[in-house]
């Protein structure tokens, strides 16, 4: 299960639905307006973050940050359109098609 989470915007359109076209199987959403967002945790079953970056306040940034590193939770940042989203998503091993591949041709 490759599951996402999306911290940042109030709404997100149908970027939910364009990553679930991509292959994650969960999508869910923290606007990350309110300050108690600071407190909270990342659930257990997520695979990876997504930050949007102009709609972040930078305390909830840093929080977020240092409590994925502690669970070893890769983070992307983007900002909120499609194309900055698809960049930072296809940078990383979860959408990449040769990953696997790419992996044993380092090893060898």
């Amino acid at each position: 299960m490759r599951s996402l989470l999306i911290v940042g915007a109030d709404h997100l359109g149908t970027i939910p639905q364009k990553l679930i076209e991509l292959g994650f199987s969960e999508v869910t959403h923290l606007c990350g307006r309110k300050v108690q967002m600071v407190k909270r945790e990342i659930p257990e079953n997520v695979d990876s973050i997504l930050v949007l970056t102009d709609f972040i306040n930078h305390n909830l940034a840093k929080a977020l940050k240092k409590k994925a590193q502690d669970q070893s939770v890769p983070v992307y940042y983007a900002k909120r359109s499609w194309c900055s989203i698809y960049q930072a998503l296809s940078k990383c091993e979860l959408l990449c098609p040769v990953h696997d591949e790419c992996k044993q041709a380092i090893k060898h």
